[in-house]
């Protein structure tokens, strides 16, 4: 990436009807934010809350944003990332065409994370 590229990272996750389920998302926004200054990060969901996949990717766009990294914060890549996501993308590439859109794989299937998660059931299952 050449010196007037910014990135934006597109956090990607399902979505669900209590807003006290994008909490851990949003907590992993705040943690990306501090370990990348300067780039844009912004937390999308495909359903049922906002913003949009699309209405996110704009936000970075209009951060000045020229290179998008969307991950899926999925534990694995089922229909929605394999089906749903791409055409969404799509759009986005259609709507800024001099932006880099890169999708990568849900981040489940990475695997610091399933042994980060072999731990937290093993630490969950030991606590009196």
């Amino acid at each position: 990436m050449n010196a007037t590229t910014k990135t934006g990272y597109l956090l990607f996750a399902h979505g669900a009807r209590d807003p006290n389920w994008a909490l851990p998302f949003e907590a992993v926004a705040a943690r990306l934010r501090a370990q990348r200054p300067g780039a844009g990060v912004r937390v999308a969901f495909l359903e049922f809350m906002a913003p949009d996949l699309g209405s996110a990717a704009d936000a970075l766009v209009a951060e000045g944003c020229t290179h998008l990294e969307v991950v899926p914060l999925f534990l694995g890549a089922g229909g929605h990332v394999r089906k749903d996501v791409p055409p969404l993308l799509d759009a986005v590439r259609a709507r800024h065409p001099g932006v880099t859109v890169r999708l990568h794989r849900a981040v489940g299937e990475r695997d610091e994370l399933v042994a980060a998660m072999a731990q937290a059931a093993i630490a969950l299952a030991e606590t009196p």
